[in-house]
């Protein structure tokens, strides 16, 4: 089973900086990734980094966010660059884990860090 620990969120005025962290603890995590989800919206991707280090970014993302990973401590870090109002968002830390033997991926959330920027 994977746990996740998540840190960095909270008020932030507009066009200012925060960063996020994950660290995961478990076996076998193949990705690790950042999500966001609005009031009354879906949970959509920011982006999310493989072991072998590919990264890719969704459509959430508008240049501003950068991800990065840390193999050795299964951390995943998220620099948010000149955050707008309609950043503010709940930002849920994912990992994805495939067990040895398994076929099927399996997924784990954390609780989520609430990100707010003021206007």
């Amino acid at each position: 089973q994977v746990h996740l620990v998540e840190s960095g969120g909270g008020l932030v005025q507009s066009g200012g900086s925060l960063a996020l962290s994950c660290a995961a603890s478990g076996f076998n995590i193949n990705v690790l990734g950042w999500w966001r989800q609005a009031p009354g919206q879906q949970r959509v991707l920011i982006a999310e980094t493989t072991s072998d280090g590919t990264t890719k970014y969704g459509d959430a993302l508008k240049g501003r966010f950068t991800i990065s990973r840390d193999n050795a401590k299964n951390t995943v870090h998220l620099q948010m660059d000149n955050l707008k109002y309609e950043d503010t968002a709940v930002y849920v830390c994912n990992a994805r884990s495939i067990p040895i033997g398994a076929a099927i991926p399996r997924d784990y959330w954390g609780q989520g860090t609430q990100v707010t920027v003021s206007s």
